[in-house]
């Protein structure tokens, strides 16, 4: 084996593979919109959004001992 044929076989085939795969992972990106960042103007509409659209209104009302709660979620609960 020659020092070309050597040359093609452990560098430059290696070296074209992690090419195309690199310009595979990178088309993505150029081709993507630009995204949105802190600070810049936002031109759409407001979106509200559930998991639970028909419970977006629903609250109900929570005895609390002498006060009334609005149960609407958190992180805290009573065991």
């Amino acid at each position: 084996m020659s020092i070309v044929q050597t040359f093609l076989v452990f560098a430059l085939i290696p070296g074209g593979v992690y090419g195309v795969v690199a310009l595979l992972t990178l088309r993505s990106k150029f081709a993507a919109t630009p995204r949105y960042r802190p600070g810049q103007a936002w031109d759409y509409p407001p979106m509200w959004w559930s998991g639970n659209p028909e419970g977006i209104g629903a609250h109900r009302q929570v005895s609390s001992g002498e006060t009334s709660l609005t149960a609407v979620g958190g992180a805290r609960g009573s065991w």
